[in-house]
C-alpha cells in the first residue's frame, strides 16, 4: 500500500485507537527511507509531529515519535548541539523518499560512526512513550537525565522495530557540536593491517570517535577543541607509524557522511548486507563473503557488504559471533533480518506476548508472529 492509503493519527489517543480497534496485522511506519515492509494496514506515525520540549542548558530534547530527524537537527545545530549517535540517513543507499524520523530511528536503534565512543542511539535514550498492542499507552523514563526509572524498558524499545509497541514521544540526551573534526588517513593496507591499525588506534588515550576503512585506507576522526585535536593527530599519527602507512590529514565531515549512509553503494546493483561482529573476525568474514565491496566500521565490528543479488550470505559466513541483516534486496527467499537462537527466541516470544498479545505490530518482522 501506499502512503495515500496509511492510516495517520494525529494524536497519541487516535493511535491508541487504532490499535485498540484493529481486527488484523498493522505494519508500522514512520518516513518509510528504510524499505521496511511488514503485512498488514500502514498506520505512519508522521501526524505526531513537533518538539515539546527542549533545554538545551540541560542537554535535553523532548519530541514525538514523527519529528522529521531534520527538524530535530536544525533545532539542535542553532544551539551548537547534535544527536551523539549520529544516525543513517538511508535514504541514498536504498533509494527511498520522505524523510526520517524520530521514532523511525529509535525505533531500529540506529548508530552511526561515533558509536564506538559515544555509544548507541539506545544509550542517549531518556524516556519513551509509546502505544502497546493492546491500545495501552505507556511511559517509562523521563525527561531529563537524572530522572531514568525504568531506563532497561527504554532501551529494549530501541531496536524492538515496531514489534513491541509504537512510539510516540523520546526524550534524548544531546551534546555540544565540537570545535574542530580531523581525520587521519592511512593509506595502502591490506583489511587485516587496517583492523590491526584501527584496533591499535582505539587503544590509545586520543579520543577516537571514528574508525573506518574502504577502497585501501583507514579514516582515524578526531573532534574537540583545535589545539587538543592537533596534539592527539600528531600522537595518534607517531603511534600508528609502525604500520609503515603513508598518512595524511583531512579536515571536515563529508567523508564521514558517506561512511554514515554508505553512499558507496548508492545506486550499485546488488544486494546490501550488515554484519555485526568481532574486529579481529571483520577480515576473514569479508574474505568468506566474497563481495563486491566491503566497508568496515566500527574499527571493524560492522561490515557492509554489496553482495550479488539473491545471494544467501548466512550460509556461506557460517558460524561466527554476529549477525547480518540483509538491507538493501529486491525480492528472494533470505529473510532481512538474522534467525534468533532458540532461547533468544523463546525470550522474544514472551517479551511480544507481554507488549503485543494479539500479534499485530509488524507482524513476522523480526520473527515469531506472521
Amino acid at each position: 500500500m501506499t502512503d495515500m492509503s496509511a492510516i495517520a493519527p494525529g494524536s497519541e489517543d487516535e493511535l491508541a485507537e487504532v490499535v485498540r480497534s484493529a481486527t488484523g496485522p498493522l505494519w508500522i511506519k514512520g518516513g518509510g527511507t528504510r524499505g521496511v515492509v511488514s503485512p498488514g494496514t500502514p498506520v505512519t506515525t508522521r501526524g505526531l509531529s513537533g518538539i515539546t520540549l527542549y533545554e538545551p542548558g540541560a542537554l535535553t530534547l523532548v519530541a514525538a515519535a514523527g519529528t522529521p530527524m531534520a527538524e530535530i537537527e536544525t533545532a539542535l545545530a542553532a544551539e551548537g548541539q547534535r544527536l551523539p549517535f549520529e544516525p543513517m540517513d538511508h535514504r541514498r543507499l536504498m533509494g527511498t523518499a520522505g524523510d526520517p524520523t524520530l521514532g523511525g530511528v529509535m525505533a531500529g536503534n540506529i548508530s552511526g560512526p561515533r558509536r564506538i565512543q559515544s555509544g548507541a542511539a539506545r544509550d542517549f535514550a531518556l524516556g519513551v512513550r509509546f502505544v502497546d498492542g493492546t491500545g495501552q499507552v505507556i511511559k517509562n523514563g523521563g525527561r531529563v537525565m537524572k530522572n531514568v526509572t525504568g531506563y532497561d524498558l527504554v532501551k529494549l524499545m530501541c531496536g524492538a522495530h515496531g514489534t513491541l509497541g509504537v512510539l510516540t514521544e523520546v526524550a534524548l540526551k544531546v551534546l555540544p557540536i565540537p570545535e574542530t573534526t580531523q581525520t587521519l588517513l592511512l593509506h595502502g593496507l591490506t583489511p587485516r593491517a587496517a583492523v590491526q591499525a584501527m584496533a591499535a588506534a582505539m587503544g590509545t588515550p586520543y579520543e577516537v570517535s571514528g574508525a573506518a576503512f574502504y577502497d585501501g585506507t583507514v579514516m582515524l576522526r578526531l573532534e574537540g577543541f583545535e589545539a587538543s585535536v592537533r596534539y592527539r593527530l600528531k600522537r595518534l599519527q607517531a603511534a600508528l607509524a609502525r604500520f609503515g602507512a603513508d598518512s595524511t590529514l583531512c579536515a571536515g565531515v563529508d567523508q564521514w557522511q558517506a561512511v554514515r549512509d554508505v553512499t558507496a553503494f548508492a545506486g550499485a546493483a546488488g544486494d546490501v548486507w550488515r554484519v555485526s561482529c568481532r574486529p579481529s573476525e571483520g577480515p576473514e568474514l569479508a574474505e568468506r563473503a566474497g563481495a563486491r565491496a566491503v566497508i568496515f566500521d566500527w574499527a571493524g565490528g560492522l561490515l557492509w557488504l554489496l553482495c550479488d543479488a539473491g545471494d544467501d550470505l548466512r550460509a556461506r559466513l557460517g558460524p561466527y559471533d554476529g549477525h547480518a541483516t540483509r538491507l538493501r534486496f529486491d525480492g528472494g527467499a533470505v529473510p532481512r533480518f538474522q534467525p534468533q537462537a532458540p532461547a533468544i527466541d523463546r525470550l522474544s516470544a514472551g517479551l511480544r506476548q507481554r507488549f503485543d498479545p494479539r500479534g499485530i505490530l509488524n507482524a513476522g518482522l523480526m520473527g515469531g508472529h506472521g
